[in-house]
């Protein structure tokens, strides 16, 4: 039996083919069959909610890890009423070290894109950001949007990043599972 997923939010800056800091991004990492980023790397794509931590509720929505915030949250509403939305953003709903493949669950107005895995901090990608572990991944494994399209492929691709690279503190991910918004509808 499968256990239940944790499903939790965030909204991202998007990252695609607009202006001179792509190209530079594309020459730099090879991946050049991306159409968008689509990363949960802090400094790819910008974590776009404001918590007030100086407010005890805030706290109640912010997920930390380990002592460590990880940029998730834990309602959608949440995420809306502390976002200053720009003309472009991503709306994701994430999952943590998911158990069982996500690429068959359905969240409506959200498409699966794919699995990410993103280091014990919660800020930077294995996967786009790092760069030098081509023992390990290449970048045909990477989808258009930067993330693994199997999930037992994420997988082991985490278990060989960490034996490969035990001296590289990136190497040490989380797998994260990734929806992405169709049409968000504010009121």
């Amino acid at each position: 039996m499968d256990s239940p997923i944790t499903f939790l939010y965030t909204i991202r800056a998007t990252f695609n083919k607009e202006g001179k800091a792509w190209d530079n991004y594309i020459r730099w990492s090879k991946l050049h069959h991306l159409t968008e980023l689509v990363s949960l790397d802090t400094s790819l794509n910008e974590v776009l909610v404001e918590p007030d931590r100086d407010d005890d509720n805030d706290w109640k929505h912010i997920v930390i890890d380990n002592y460590r915030e990880t940029g998730f949250f834990t309602t959608l509403d949440y995420v809306l009423t502390r976002t200053v939305m720009p003309a472009l953003f991503n709306l994701l709903i994430v999952a943590i070290e998911p158990e069982q493949d996500c690429k068959s669950i359905k969240l409506d107005g959200y498409d699966f894109i794919g699995y990410e895995l993103l280091d014990q901090y919660y800020d930077t990608s294995a996967l786009t950001n790092c760069g030098g572990f081509d023992n390990t991944f290449l970048p045909t494994d990477l989808n258009r949007f930067g993330l693994i399209d199997d999930y037992e492929k994420a997988y082991d691709i985490k278990k060989r990043l960490w034996q490969n690279n035990q001296e590289e503190e990136h190497a040490d991910t989380n797998v994260i599972a990734v929806w992405r918004h169709r049409v968000v509808e504010i009121l």
